[in-house]
């Protein structure tokens, strides 16, 4: 049975996507083919976000489906279960079937992760979470014939393969659906679903150390998981020790591999080593030029890096960048060079020849609609944008629009390693707040100071001054029913509230802030981001006789 060449030189090899697409030719044959390629150009789809390579991923999918059910059993290990299925029956199933199993397991799972990347949104999850449960079935069913094979010691050669594709379908399944918040866990459950995050790390774990070709693949995942998901779906807590071990020997054998470069960069920087992150992420753009789209990773990641800095005409310029080269998310990218160029005196703008104002206004017909639904950072950035609408009889200017996104993102858990960055942070905050208290009131002055605790609540907490913090998370929260636009302050400021309770060992109050921003809260902004962040908190904080 072909398989398309040594796992770890086929994710780390910086011309990646070249060499990969040279094995299509096979991919109407032979099943591994079909699902390696189809995992490339996931995989760049993933990296991406451009939708282009979505569709693109998408229909790699369906072709190596395709393949793969050529050369599975007639009568499917699901389909035979349903029925019963005897030990007897695992046992005549051919090693080629059983691998075509896997594999068509695995781009459905690869087809789950593109659902997830596509929208945010929980109901498309579902919708998307339905449509894979056969996928989820015939990895259990595979993961009960490992068991058979284990116990019977049977000594086939390709058993180590086999069981690299379970352990990766296990465990990112798992792993994936841990995310969920508690409710929508529930549903799944009620379908036939679980996901159980320490078994999922842990089958991950133990796929990553094997010697199959989805080693690498395990790992990737692994690491994904603690460089981004943690940061953007989860707590900001982050496994920093297992991401640095788990890359090392994939960084010592590909030192110019660009995955490998990024995530080192990513790791760089969530332990607060900014300046070397930087340097990382430059050389990681220098490595390969094949891979365009994956500059563009790196150029969000130089743009928040200098939001940080607050250097903000560099963060200008990256922002600039991803408007002309990337097709993500235009409406968001128009918001942000929007929201940084207004960090910046009027005299500073003029150079950039750019308008403010006219930049806003775009952001409304720039957003898109993935099936159906538009994108949640994109409703977001045209909601702000609203104060700039033409029907207006002047713009109302907002206030640290860069750091409200910076907020959003939740890059406040990155800059709380660094003191220095906090506090200068922390001085752009109390200035608009400053600021505020000489305007004269209007419609969004108490949004617009809510905004201002909230920020400034946050900077207070990373720099260690939990009294101050909460005084400024309280305002925010008791000044709940004059909020006329902005009213995800007050569900994400309890989210901050309870982190503050955390610190302090009052861990009861900290799941009561967390349980009542998740009960009497609907309908507001990045309602679904906070909902997964308050699960991943949930989840390690409390007891297992309470979960």
């Amino acid at each position: 049975m072909a398989l398309v060449g040594n796992g770890a030189e086929l994710e780390a090899d910086e011309d990646i996507f070249e060499d990969a697409l040279e094995a299509i030719s096979m991919a109407k044959d032979s099943m591994y083919h079909a699902l390696g390629y189809s995992t490339i150009v996931v995989l760049q789809a993933i990296m991406t976000f451009e939708q282009q390579d979505i569709q693109n991923g998408i229909s790699a999918m369906k072709d190596a489906l395709q393949t793969c059910q050529k050369y599975r059993k007639k009568c499917t290990v699901v389909e035979s279960f349903s029925s019963f299925l005897s030990r007897g029956s695992l046992e005549q199933m051919t090693e080629e079937e059983m691998h075509a199993e896997i594999c068509y397991a695995e781009c459905l799972l690869q087809k789950a992760a593109l659902t997830f990347v596509q929208d945010e949104n929980m109901i498309n999850f579902i919708k998307g979470g339905m449509k894979i449960r056969t996928s989820y079935q015939i990895y259990k069913e595979c993961l009960s014939i490992l068991h058979l094979i284990q116990k019977n010691k049977v000594e086939q050669q390709f058993f180590y393969e086999f069981d690299g594709g379970v352990k990766l379908g296990i465990g990112a399944f798992n792993l994936m659906l841990s995310l969920l918040p508690a409710r929508i866990i529930r549903l799944l459950e009620f379908i036939g679903f679980s996901g159980n995050r320490e078994l999922g790390l842990l089958q991950l774990r133990e796929g990553a150390s094997g010697r199959s070709m989805r080693s690498p693949l395990c790992c990737l995942t692994i690491l994904a998981f603690h460089t981004y998901i943690s940061l953007i779906l989860g707590t900001g807590e982050v496994n920093l020790a297992e991401a640095e071990s788990l890359l090392e020997p994939f960084l010592q054998q590909f030192p110019n591999g660009s995955l490998m470069l990024f995530y080192h960069a990513r790791i760089e920087l969530l332990k607060g080593n900014v300046e070397k992150a930087q340097e990382i992420f430059r050389k990681c753009i220098s490595v390969q030029e094949e891979w365009k789209q994956f500059h563009h990773l790196c150029y969000w990641e130089l743009m928040w890096i200098y939001v940080f800095q607050q250097n903000w005409m560099k963060a200008y310029y990256y922002s600039d960048l991803l408007c002309k080269e990337s097709k993500w998310s235009k409406a968001t990218y128009v918001f942000l060079k929007a929201a940084i160029l207004s960090m910046l005196p009027e005299e500073d703008i003029v150079p950039t020849k750019e308008n403010v104002v006219t930049l806003f206004r775009q952001v409304d017909s720039l957003k898109q609609r993935i099936a159906g639904k538009s994108i949640p950072t994109e409703k977001f950035a045209v909601r702000k944008s609203r104060r700039y609408s033409p029907s207006l009889p002047a713009p109302v200017k907002l206030v640290l629009p860069a750091l409200e996104m910076m907020y959003i993102w939740n890059g406040f858990p990155v800059v709380c390693k660094r003191k220095d960055l906090s506090e200068n942070l922390l001085l752009t905050v109390e200035k608009a707040e400053a600021t505020l208290q000489n305007e004269n009131f209007s419609d969004y002055s108490v949004d617009d100071e809510c905004l201002v605790k909230l920020l400034k609540g946050c900077c207070l907490k990373n720099l260690q001054r939990p009294l101050q913090a909460e005084l400024c998370f309280s305002h925010v929260i008791q000044s709940e029913k004059l909020l006329k636009f902005d009213h995800y302050l007050v569900p994400f400021t309890l989210f901050e509230l309870a982190f503050l309770y955390k610190s302090q060992g009052e861990i009861d109050k900290a799941i009561k802030a967390l349980e009542t921003a998740r009960n009497n809260y609907k309908d507001y902004s990045m309602e679904s981001r906070l909902h997964f962040r308050i699960q991943a908190a949930l989840h390690l904080w409390k007891k297992p006789s309470s979960d």
